[in-house]
């Protein structure tokens, strides 16, 4: 292996250990969210209190459109 193929190669790894680092971090965010512990999530919250409490978590930023088609 030359070194062109090794940074090809270290480029492609580091690629897939960011992909599984978003996915993790995208996992755990769901994963404590208020909404997927309530009785009936689809239902809009009775009262601001509870709207707080739903809202309080972490938001997730999406990529724009351009970020998500360059990634193929």
């Amino acid at each position: 292996m030359n070194a062109d193929q090794l940074r090809r190669l270290a480029g492609r790894i580091a690629a897939v250990i960011a992909e599984m680092n978003e996915a993790q971090q995208r996992m755990t965010v769901l994963r404590l969210s208020q909404d997927r512990y309530l009785l009936r999530p689809d239902e809009g919250p009775n009262d601001y209190h509870e709207f707080l409490a739903r809202t309080a978590g972490p938001r997730l930023r999406e990529p724009s459109a351009s970020e998500r088609t360059a990634r193929g």
